[in-house]
């Protein structure tokens, strides 16, 4: 038997720990996933150039409303459009209004009802004391996107600035009344339609045609014009999912899988909530997945992400997508 060469052991550990830091290196590089950030530039190949139009002032109409509104009015920084005022109790000034000029409403990015759109959050049945936390860490600089390009975070960083406590305590508390209910359809496809991106949110390009969804998931409006132009608050999401993620998802979530830990502990029986832990059933599986990528990365920080790191710390981009796609096809209660 031939005596063990210290030296070519050494080389040979050596490789192992570079060949090992290479593939560490080429997995950071790919950076967050284009397909739950919303940040994958469109192909000017897909892009279709529309010739130069007047400005559209014409009164605009959803089904189900009797208002009508310009397309400026539903775009109104300081004062959007509010098709359904039934839907939902009165809101506080900074959610209707925000405040002139450095707060947007909250209502024209989250929606009257709080359900939000697929490129931001859904508010609506969050706990009071954990939207109140979740504010305070964007001011303080504790929550922040994992990829820079996702201009809507670092919007929320300055209106979090320059919100008052009271300001945020009115918005939580109205955000916080309105239970959170059914909103997105997940489908688990082999094929999704093309897409292009406006402003963080996928939409169906225009021309048809589809493509393999690969492992993403693709969230789109049910009802494009509902959601790009007329921000109607009724017209909710469908979430295209890979065949078997809902199934993968579910024996990560339920039992762990040696992974992870099971959701309901913190979220509560139906991953409806439990005290201050927020319900995240039925929620944007984009939003989802963002959030754990931004909690594994660093980017999102503070008390409760601190309860979540273990949780995500070994999880695979796909084991957050199988996660997800199971979770938002719960019906929440």
């Amino acid at each position: 038997m031939r005596p063990h060469n210290g030296s070519n052991f050494r080389l040979a550990a050596k490789a192992v720990f570079a060949l090992a830091f290479t593939v560490g290196a080429l997995l950071a590089a790919e950076g967050p996933p284009e397909w739950a950030y919303g940040t994958r530039p469109t192909p000017a190949s897909e892009v279709k150039h529309k010739p130069h139009a007047a400005p559209d002032n014409g009164l605009k109409h959803v089904p189900g409303s009797t208002l009508e509104f310009t397309r400026s009015q539903i775009n109104d920084f300081f004062g959007p459009a509010d098709w359904f005022p039934n839907d939902h109790p009165k809101m506080p000034e900074i959610v209707a209004h925000g405040r002139k000029p450095q707060i947007w409403a909250c209502a024209l990015c989250h929606y009257p009802d709080g359900k939000g759109r697929s490129e931001n959050a859904g508010v609506s049945g969050l706990p009071v004391s954990y939207f109140i936390h979740q504010i305070n860490d964007f001011k303080n600089g504790l929550r922040k996107s994992a990829d820079v390009r996702k201009k809507n975070t670092n919007l929320m960083i300055d209106y979090a600035k320059a919100m008052t406590d009271d300001e945020v305590r009115q918005a939580a508390e109205y955000f916080g009344s309105m239970k959170w209910t059914p909103w997105i359809k997940v489908v688990e496809t082999e094929s999704v339609p093309k897409t292009r991106i406006s402003v963080g949110m996928f939409l169906p390009l225009e021309g048809g045609g589809e493509e393999p969804i690969r492992e993403r998931i693709i969230e789109v409006p049910k009802d494009t014009n509902a959601t790009e132009v007329l921000r109607n608050p009724r017209s909710g999401f469908i979430a295209y999912v890979p065949l078997g993620s809902i199934k993968e998802g579910e024996a990560l979530v339920t039992t762990g899988e040696n992974k992870t830990v099971r959701c309901a502990v913190c979220h509560g029986t139906g991953l409806n909530g439990l005290g201050p832990v927020p319900g995240i059933a039925g929620r944007s599986p984009s939003y989802l997945v963002r959030q754990m990528y931004d909690m594994q990365q660093g980017s999102r920080k503070g008390e409760w992400t601190e309860l979540m790191k273990p949780v995500v710390s070994r999880l695979s981009e796909e084991d957050m997508l199988n996660i997800a796609a199971y979770v938002s096809s719960r019906t929440p209660d």
